[in-house]
């Protein structure tokens, strides 16, 4: 039996698209991203959703329980380990 894949069983998968990718990060953004990070926070998938962003590079949304500013410090500190490992 194969795996499904992380999309067809992340706890976001019947959510409004919007409510992950808000625009600006002020007043009720601030809201959707919160809203955003507690349906993450239930999820089974939360850290194959932000693998993903790290390794695609995904600038824009809520992925993994993370906003757009918390994921580029964590791609950062991602993109440094994977240099130290490969050399």
């Amino acid at each position: 039996m194969t795996k499904p894949d992380w999309r067809e069983i992340a706890a976001c998968r019947d959510s409004e698209p919007s409510l992950f990718f808000p625009i600006g990060t002020t007043g009720l953004a601030i809201e959707q991203i919160q809203e955003a990070k507690g349906i993450c926070s239930l999820c089974l998938v939360a850290d194959e959703c932000l693998q993903y962003a790290l390794q695609t590079n995904q600038e824009a949304g809520v992925w993994g329980g993370y906003a757009e500013d918390e994921r580029r410090r964590l791609r950062k500190r991602w993109m440094a380990e994977r240099r130290r490992a490969a050399s």
